[in-house]
C-alpha cells in the first residue's frame, strides 16, 4: 500500500511538472477503441440552391468553361481530390419541391420551375437523375437521395427507385434505357423526405411515422441493390422527434435517422462571415461544439429503444450559416470562408470522430458556393476554401480505427455556457500510420504541446507535418487571392524524453502522420 501510494504520488508530481512545463499535454491511448471512423463523415451536401449546382457542379457540355461532359473541370478535379465519399442531393428544402421525371430525357424538352423555396430563380432541370448518379460514378462517390415526401407520391418515388435501380424488363427500367443508360446504378442511401417538421411539410412526428411506414413500403430492392432508408430527424434540440421516430419506426424498416445542426447563435442576426470581433469568434467556437452535446443527448434516446444500435443517426446537415456575401441574392445564400470557418470544421470533427458508435454519415452544407462550402466559383475562376483544406488534411482518418486521447488544455470563457479548450486533439490509425490532428484556438498566442502516447514505441518517427493558418483570422481565399489561406509544410516540433513535443502557432490547424 506504501509503494502504491509513492508511485501515485511521483506521477501526480511527474504530471504536475509536465503540465506547468506545456501549455497543454495530451495522451493518446494507442492500444485502440476498435471504433472505425466510417469515411462517410466526410460527406457533402449539393442542393439545387443559388450557384450549387448551375455554374459550380454543372456547366452543361457546351459552356465555353472546361468541361468533362458537362461538369466543371476544375471543381471535378478538386472533388476527386477531396476524396468525397458519399453526397446527398437534390435538397434540402428542394427535395419536397423536386419532380424527379421533370429532370429527365433530352434536357431541351425538360420542364421547367420556378426555385420557390431559394430565391424564385429558374429551374430548368438540365442537371437531373443521370447529371448526378453520372458524376457520383465517375468520382467514386456514394449517392445519397433525399426524396419527396412534402408534395410528391408514393408512386412517384416508388417509380424513382425502379427508374434508377431495376435491371427488369419494366416500364421504369426501359425508361432509364430510353434515356441512355442501359445498366442501373447502384444507389443504397435514399431519404424519405427532409425536414418534415418544417420546410418539407410541417408535419408532428406522428405524423410523418405514419408517413415513413406508406413510402418505405413502396421503396423496394431491385437486383442486388439494397436501399438504407433514411427517416427525416430532429432539428437541433428536439429530442422527442427522435423519440417519437426510435418509437414508432425503429423495427420498421427505417435503417438511419437524420438530424440538422447549423452553427447559428441567432438566426434573425447571423453576423458576417468575414467580419467579426472577437468575441464572436469564440461565441461561434462554443456553438460549434456544442454539438457534442446535442449528438450526446439524441444518441441517448436512441439506446433507450434501440440498444442493439439498428438505427444509425446521420448528420446530414451542419456548418456554419452567415448572411449573404454583400450584393448577392438573399435567397442563395453565397457566403466566404475564412479561418474561423476552417476552426469550426476542424473542432467538429474531433467531437464526430468521438460518436461513431452511433453517427455514421455528416454532410457539410454545402459543396460549392452554398453556406460553408468547400468550393466557390465565378464564370471561369474557382477557389479552394480553408473549410476545403479541412477536409483534405483531415481525410486520412478516413475508416482508420479511432484512437481515444484525454487532453488537459485551459478554456477561452465566452458569452455562451459552453468554454472554448484552448487546445484540441483527434488521433486515428490506419495500415500502421498514426494521425494526429491538433487544434490551436487562440487568436493570440502560440501553445506548447506535449503529446505522449501510452506505448513508449508507439510514435517515434514523423513522415508528414502540414499546418494551415493565417496571420489574420479573417483571412480567406477570393479570387484575386486564391492562396491566402492554404496548408504549409509544419517544422516546428521535436521528441523529447516525455514525448512529442509540439508548439502551434496562434489560431492554427496542424496534422501530424507518422509511426
Amino acid at each position: 500500500m506504501k509503494l502504491s501510494k509513492t508511485i501515485s504520488a511521483v506521477v501526480a508530481v511527474f504530471c504536475a511538472v509536465t503540465l506547468y512545463s506545456q501549455d497543454a499535454t495530451i495522451r493518446i491511448h494507442d492500444e485502440g477503441t476498435g471504433n472505425t471512423i466510417p469515411k462517410e463523415i466526410y460527406g457533402q451536401f449539393s442542393e439545387h440552391l443559388g450557384r450549387c449546382i448551375y455554374g459550380g457542379l454543372w456547366v452543361g457540355k457546351d459552356s465555353e468553361v472546361p468541361n468533362i461532359e458537362g461538369y466543371r473541370k476544375d471543381v471535378f478535379d478538386a472533388l476527386k481530390a477531396l476524396k468525397v465519399p458519399v453526397m446527398r442531393w437534390p435538397g434540402g428544402c428542394f427535395a419536397d419541391d423536386y419532380h424527379w421525371m421533370d429532370g429527365i430525357g433530352p434536357q431541351e424538352q425538360r420542364a421547367y420551375i420556378s426555385n420557390n423555396n431559394w430565391g424564385g430563380t429558374l429551374e430548368d432541370n438540365s442537371f437531373g437523375t443521370h447529371e448526378f448518379l453520372n458524376l457520383c460514378e465517375m468520382l467514386g462517390i456514394e449517392p445519397y437521395i433525399s426524396g419527396n415526401v412534402g408534395s410528391g407520391s408514393v408512386e412517384e418515388m416508388s417509380d424513382w427507385v425502379e427508374y434508377m435501380t431495376s435491371d427488369a424488363k419494366s416500364s421504369m427500367a426501359d425508361l432509364r434505357r430510353a434515356n441512355g443508360r442501359e445498366e442501373p446504378w447502384k444507389v443504397k442511401y435514399f431519404g424519405i423526405g427532409n425536414e418534415a417538421w418544417g420546410c418539407g411539410g410541417n408535419m408532428t412526428p406522428e405524423y410523418y411515422s405514419d408517413l415513413f411506414r406508406r413510402y418505405g413500403t413502396y421503396l423496394r430492392n431491385y437486383g442486388d441493390n439494397r436501399l438504407y432508408k433514411v427517416a427525416s430527424g430532429a432539428s437541433d434540440y428536439d429530442y422527442n422527434w427522435t423519440k417519437v421516430l426510435m418509437q414508432n419506426l425503429t423495427r420498421k424498416g427505417m435503417n438511419g435517422i437524420s438530424l440538422h445542426y447549423y452553427t447559428v447563435i441567432d438566426w434573425s442576426r447571423k453576423g458576417a462571415a468575414t467580419s467579426f470581433s472577437d468575441k464572436e469568434y469564440y461565441n461561434i467556437l462554443s456553438k460549434a461544439i456544442e454539438v457534442e452535446d446535442v449528438l450526446r443527448r439524441h444518441i441517448e434516446v436512441m439506446d433507450q429503444y434501440d440498444p442493439q444500435g439498428r438505427v444509425d443517426l446521420l448528420l446530414d446537415e451542419w456548418g456554419t450559416w452567415f448572411e449573404v456575401e454583400p450584393g448577392t441574392n438573399p435567397g442563395h445564400l453565397y457566403q466566404q470562408s475564412t479561418m474561423r470557418d476552417a476552426m469550426v470544421a476542424a473542432l467538429s470533427f474531433d467531437i464526430f470522430h468521438k460518436y461513431t458508435r452511433r453517427l455514421k454519415m455528416a454532410n457539410i452544407a454545402q459543396v460549392v458556393n452554398v453556406l460553408q462550402s468547400m468550393i466557390l466559383t465565378d464564370e471561369t475562376r474557382m477557389v479552394l476554401t480553408p473549410t476545403y483544406h479541412v477536409f483534405e488534411m483531415y481525410n486520412v482518418h478516413q475508416d482508420a480505427e479511432y484512437l481515444a486521447s484525454d487532453c488537459i488544455s485551459a478554456k477561452t470563457k465566452c458569452d455562451r455556457k459552453i468554454a472554448v479548450p484552448e487546445v484540441d486533439v483527434t488521433a486515428s490509425r490506419k495500415d500502421g500510420v498514426v494521425n494526429i490532428s491538433l487544434v490551436n484556438t487562440s487568436l493570440k498566442d502560440s501553445r506548447k504541446v506535449l503529446v505522449s502516447f501510452d506505448s513508449v514505441k508507439a510514435f517515434t518517427k514523423v513522415a508528414s507535418a502540414r499546418v494551415l493558418t493565417s496571420a489574420d483570422v479573417h483571412d480567406f481565399n477570393d479570387f484575386d487571392h486564391p492562396e491566402s489561406v492554404k496548408p504549409a509544410e509544419f517544422k516546428d516540433y521535436k521528441f523529447t524524453k516525455a514525448g512529442l513535443e509540439v508548439t502551434l502557432p496562434p489560431c492554427s490547424i496542424v496534422c501530424i502522420s507518422g509511426k
